[in-house]
């Protein structure tokens, strides 16, 4: 099946405190977005890759893409106000069947295994979400109390969350005007089953300078 890559390259730099986008930001002199791209042509270096972004960061990205990933055909797409409207920005790029894997731009260290895993729980399931286990204690506040909850109940989500594109386009016509966080809550908010695969722990996603280091 014809495999897609949506990055999604929202970040301004506001929790950075960066007057770069997060997404461009250089680790040992390579761009994030670089590095997240890569790994998904390291996987398949036939997946076509969808990249989304404000309009005020597109002529950067095509001095990065120019310097660093010349020879790739990538497709590039204005995103909108929030994350919901910037997929769906990516996915109206894409017109064929096949399966599609939306990725956070700053998440350079996702694993080859992890982007594979994905995409074979998306082409026998139509989903396939990455998420890895809490190892904290958490509890869950309500005003002014708080309780205890039981951890094993409870995954932390990440990206890639790669599904088959005629299911995902659907939900977000079914459910694509909520105030969603990640796919995976529209496709299971048109009625869909999610289903999930190993992410890895160090597949974090790059918000703060704590992270960058």
């Amino acid at each position: 099946m014809k495999k897609y890559a949506i990055i999604v390259a929202g970040g301004i730099g506001t929790r950075m405190k960066s007057d770069v986008p997060k997404q461009f930001l250089e680790i040992d002199g390579i761009p994030i977005i670089v590095r997240s791209i890569q790994k998904f042509l390291d996987f398949d270096n036939s997946v076509s890759i969808v990249v989304v972004l404000p309009e005020q960061h597109v002529d950067e990205w095509n001095e990065i893409k120019s310097t660093y990933l010349s020879s790739t055909d990538i497709n590039l797409t204005v995103g909108g106000k929030s994350r919901t409207e910037s997929v769906m920005s990516g996915l109206a790029k894409i017109d064929e069947t096949g399966l599609v894997a939306i990725h956070d731009a700053v998440r350079p260290f996702v694993s080859i295994k992890t982007i594979a895993d994905s995409f074979a729980s998306a082409s026998k399931h139509q989903s396939g979400v990455a998420t890895v286990a809490l190892k904290d204690s958490i509890r869950e506040i309500d005003a002014d109390t708080s309780t205890a909850r039981d951890r094993s109940n409870y995954v932390l989500v990440q990206t890639p969350q790669t599904f088959d594109i005629a299911a995902l386009k659907s939900a977000y016509k079914i459910s694509g005007d909520g105030s969603y966080t990640d796919d995976a809550s529209v496709f299971e908010a048109a009625g869909n089953k999610v289903h999930l695969v190993d992410g890895t722990y160090d597949n974090i996603k790059i918000t703060t300078p704590e992270d960058l280091k």
